[in-house]
């Protein structure tokens, strides 16, 4: 014999189906009046629920995703394997990325990583170093240094600089490095690429917020990541648009 509360059950059923089609159905025309940048922006800002990767590299074979310390080794194993140098173990790292990593697009130099933005909002507005860097700008070019050895840098000097840069530019700070990739070539812009995915993947550590070259920006505070198009001041001639160099800030801290 069958419980009368099971018959209730069964025929309840029906209705609770029912509603939860005609729920699925009002989401889904929500989605659609919406467009897509509202499902890219759930695929990316939720990336918890949905799975996202923290870190993204597009290859030959389709995008491959990273976690943030999988990006770190791979972009510092590229840097260290052209200077000839030891590299860190990447097994489990997809070769392809690699691959990608080191030669860049097969079009034209550019981007191929990105993750996502998180920018620290409790950090202390520091005061220069002799260097005439922040701290955490100063341990952004120690950082550089150890992996990609001497550089070409600027933007900084002993004591600070007060001129040669837009009227906000975090170089009056001393929270911003300029690292020159001269002349402005193929070869040299896949440099500076190969420089900026690693400064992006090892943002969260060293409390970067921008990263800025070759006509793109990265920004820690755009939580979904992604490369965008820099809108240079005018005349926007090679330098405004960060064509011969990689420009790095940190965060302020405090109200900065």
């Amino acid at each position: 014999m069958i419980a009368s509360d099971e018959i209730s059950g069964r025929r309840r059923r029906p209705r609770w189906v029912a509603l939860g089609v005609l729920l699925l159905g009002v989401a889904g025309s929500v989605l659609v009046f919406l467009g897509p940048g509202l499902a890219g922006g759930l695929r990316l800002e939720g990336s918890s629920l949905l799975g996202a990767p923290e870190c993204t590299v597009e290859t030959s074979e389709g995008d491959v995703g990273l976690d943030r310390d999988e990006a770190k080794v791979a972009t510092t194993a590229v840097a260290l394997r052209l200077r000839g140098l030891e590299t860190p173990d990447t097994t489990g790292i997809d070769d392809a990325v690699i691959q990608r990593l080191i030669d860049g697009p097969a079009d034209d130099a550019g981007p191929s990583l990105s993750c996502r933005g998180s920018a620290a909002s409790d950090l202390e507005e520091e005061e220069l170093t002799d260097s005439g860097l922040t701290s955490r700008a100063e341990q952004v070019r120690v950082a550089m240094t150890e992996v990609f050895g001497d550089q070409s840098l600027g933007g900084f000097a002993p004591g600070g600089v007060g001129q040669g840069h837009g009227g906000e530019s975090t170089h009056y700070d001393g929270r911003a490095i300029d690292i020159f990739f001269r002349p402005v070539t193929e070869d040299n812009r896949r440099q500076g690429w190969i420089l900026s995915h690693w400064l992006v993947a090892h943002a969260d550590e060293l409390d970067i917020q921008y990263v800025i070259f070759d006509d793109e920006f990265w920004s820690a505070h755009l939580s979904r990541g992604g490369w965008h198009y820099y809108e240079a001041p005018a005349p926007g001639n090679e330098i405004l648009r960060h064509l011969d160099h990689v420009h790095v800030d940190v965060i302020g801290g405090g109200d900065g």
